[in-house]
C-alpha cells in the first residue's frame, strides 16, 4: 500500500505544484476584482462538478463494485459492466452539460446572488458556458482512471491530470506576454479548460483502447445500472464535500467585493495537502479495503485502515501548522503580483489562516470515507456530508456579519470539524473502527513532532525578517529554507520519536502493489 501511496502522491504533488503556478499566473493576470471573481465563480461550479467525479470520488462505487463482478463472473463480465458504466455516464453528462450551459443564468444566480442585477453576472455566465465542455470529457476520462485503480494501476490515475494545469500555464503566459485586457483574457481561460479536458480524455481513451477494459461501450438503464448509479451518486457527493463548502462559502461572499477571490486563492493553499491526502486515499485505500473485505480478512481491514489514518494525519498535521505559521508569507510570494495588490494578499493571508484549522478534519474524513465506501456504503458519508454543509453554511452567513470574509472562513472550517465527527461516530456503532494498538501509540508521536516543529518554525520566520516581504529571489530562497528545514526537522523528529523506520518506509516503497489481481490476492 505504501507503494502505491507514494505513486499517488508524486503525481499529485507534481499536479498541485503546477496548480499553484497556474493560480499565480491568473491572479497577475486578472487580479482580484470583478472580472477575477465572475472567473473564479465559474471556474469553482466546473471544478466542483469534475471533483464530484474525479479526485478518487467515482472509485467509492465503481471500483468495489468491479472488483465484485471480478471476481465472482471473471474479467469479460468486468469488462461488460464497465462499458456500460462508461457508456452510460459520458451519455449522461453530455446530457446535463447541454442543459446546464442552457441554465447557465439561473445556476449563476444561486450560486453567486451578490452578482445579481451587475455586469459580473454576465461575464461570470459567459465563462461558465466556455468551460462546461470540460464536464463532458471529465465523465469518460473519470471512468477510465476508476479502472486503472481497481486493477493495481496507479501512475497513470496519478499522472494523468497534468495536462489540465499544463495547458492553463501555457495559454496564460501568452497572455501575460501580451497584456492581453482581463476580460477577453478570461475568455481564452475559460475555453482552454474544456480544450485540457478534451486532450486528457484522448490520451486515456488511447491508453485504455489497447486494454479492453470497458467493452463494448453501451448506454444501458437496466436494475445493475439503476444500482450503481443509486450507490455512486451520494458517494460522489460525498467526496466533493471539501468542494462543497467552498461553494457555500463563495455563496455567502458574493456581496463582498474580492471576498470570492480571496476564499479562491487561500482554498487553493489549503487544496495542496488535501489533494495529496485525498487523491492517495480515495484511489489507493478503496481498492485495498475492498479487497480485504472480499477476502474476510479482518487483520488487513484493520492495518489499511489504522494506516490510512496514521499517513493522512502525518501529512496533514505539520501542513497545517506550517500554513498558519507561513500564511501571509506564501501568499505575498504566491499571488502578490500584477493586479493582486498587497490588500487582496493581506485578506488572503487571514483567510487561509481559518481554511487551515480545518484540514485535519478535511483530511481525517478523506481518511474514513473509504471504510464505508469499500462496504458500498455511500449513504452515510453522504448524510455526514449534509450536515457538515448545512453546519458550515448557517455558521458563515452568522459569522461572517461579524468578521466579514474571516467569519465565513470559520464557518467553513467548523462545518468540516462536524463532517468528520458525524463519520468517526457513525463508523465506530455501526462497524466497529477503531485502530490498531501501534497506531494508537504512533499517533500522539505524531502531534507531538507537528508541535515541536512548529514551535521551532515560529521563532524561525519571527527572526526571519523579510521572510514576508518583497518578491525578490531572496524572499523565495528564505522561504523554501523555512519550509524545506521544518519538513526536515518533522522526519528527523518522527524517526527519533519511533513512529518511522527508514529501513522499513523503503522496503515498503519497493513492494509492488497487486495488479489485476482477483479479491483474495492481497499483497499490502
Amino acid at each position: 500500500m505504501i507503494r502505491s501511496f507514494v505513486t499517488v502522491l508524486s503525481g499529485t504533488l507534481t499536479s498541485r505544484l503546477l496548480g499553484f503556478g497556474r493560480d499565480a499566473l491568473m491572479a497577475a493576470l486578472l487580479g482580484a476584482g470583478p472580472v477575477a471573481d465572475a472567473f473564479l465563480a465559474a471556474f469553482q461550479l466546473v471544478n466542483v462538478a469534475r471533483r464530484l467525479l474525479t479526485e478518487g470520488a467515482l472509485n467509492a462505487a465503481l471500483v468495489p463494485a468491479w472488483l465484485r463482478i471480478y471476481q465472482q463472473a471473471g474479467s469479460t463480465q468486468a469488462a461488460a459492466f464497465a462499458g456500460r458504466v462508461l457508456g452510460t455516464v459520458s451519455a449522461c453528462l453530455l446530457a446535463a452539460t447541454i442543459a446546464l450551459a442552457l441554465l447557465m443564468p439561473i445556476a449563476m444566480m444561486v450560486l453567486a446572488p451578490g452578482f445579481a442585477g451587475d455586469e459580473t453576472l454576465t461575464l461570470a455566465v459567459n465563462d461558465a458556458r466556455l468551460m462546461l465542455p470540460y464536464l463532458a470529457f471529465a465523465g469518460p476520462s473519470t471512468v477510465l482512471l476508476a479502472l486503472s485503480s481497481a486493477r493495481g494501476r496507479f501512475a497513470l490515475a496519478a499522472f494523468a491530470p497534468l495536462l489540465f494545469n499544463v495547458a492553463l500555464i501555457a495559454v496564460t503566459i501568452v497572455l501575460l506576454t501580451q497584456h492581453a485586457d482581463p476580460s477577453r483574457a478570461a475568455l481564452l481561460l475559460a475555453a482552454t479548460i474544456g480544450i485540457a479536458g478534451l486532450l486528457q480524455l484522448a490520451m486515456l481513451a488511447q491508453r485504455g483502447g489497447r486494454s479492453n477494459v470497458a467493452s463494448p461501450v453501451r448506454v444501458s438503464l437496466d436494475a445493475e445500472m439503476r444500482g450503481f448509479f443509486a450507490k455512486a451518486l451520494p458517494g460522489m457527493v460525498a467526496s466533493a464535500a471539501p468542494q462543497l463548502l467552498v461553494i457555500g462559502g463563495a455563496i455567502i461572499a458574493s456581496t463582498t467585493p474580492s471576498a470570492v477571490s480571496w476564499l479562491y486563492f487561500a482554498n487553493r493553499l489549503i487544496e495542496l495537502p488535501l489533494g495529496l491526502v485525498g487523491v492517495a486515499t480515495g484511489t489507493v485505500l478503496v481498492p485495498e479495503l475492498t479487497r480485504a473485505l472480499q477476502a474476510g480478512n479482518k487483520e488487513a481491514l484493520s492495518r489499511v485502515q489504522s494506516r490510512g489514518v496514521e499517513l493522512t494525519m502525518g501529512l496533514a498535521l505539520p501542513a497545517t501548522l506550517g500554513l498558519m505559521i507561513l500564511n501571509e508569507p506564501i501568499v505575498r510570494l504566491l499571488f502578490e503580483h500584477g493586479a493582486f495588490g498587497s490588500q487582496d494578499a493581506a485578506a488572503t493571508a487571514r483567510v487561509l489562516t481559518w481554511l487551515a484549522a480545518a484540514l485535519p478534519a478535511q483530511v481525517l474524513t478523506k481518511a474514513l470515507q473509504p471504510a464505508f465506501f469499500a462496504r458500498e456504503d455511500t449513504q452515510t458519508p453522504l448524510r455526514a456530508t449534509l450536515i457538515g454543509c448545512g453546519t458550515a453554511i448557517a455558521l458563515a452567513f452568522l459569522l461572517g456579519q461579524i468578521f466579514a470574509v474571516s467569519g465565513i472562513a470559520a464557518g467553513l472550517a467548523l462545518g468540516a470539524w462536524a463532517n468528520a465527527a458525524v463519520l468517526l461516530r457513525r463508523g465506530s456503532t455501526r462497524f466497529g473502527f477503531d485502530l490498531q494498538p501501534a497506531s494508537r501509540r504512533r499517533l500522539p508521536r505524531i502531534a507531538l513532532a507537528a508541535a515541536i516543529m512548529a514551535a521551532v518554525l515560529w521563532i524561525a520566520a519571527a527572526h526571519a525578517g523579510e521572510a514576508d516581504g518583497g518578491h525578490h529571489l531572496g524572499a523565495a530562497l528564505l522561504l523554501t529554507a523555512l519550509i524545506g528545514g521544518a519538513a526536515i526537522l518533522y522526519a528527523t523528529l518522527l524517526a527519533a520519536l519511533g513512529v518511522v523506520s527508514l529501513r522499513e518506509t523503503m522496503l515498503a516503497i519497493r513492494q509492488r502493489p497487486a495488479r489485476d489481481l482477483p479479491a483474495g490476492d492481497l499483497h499490502l
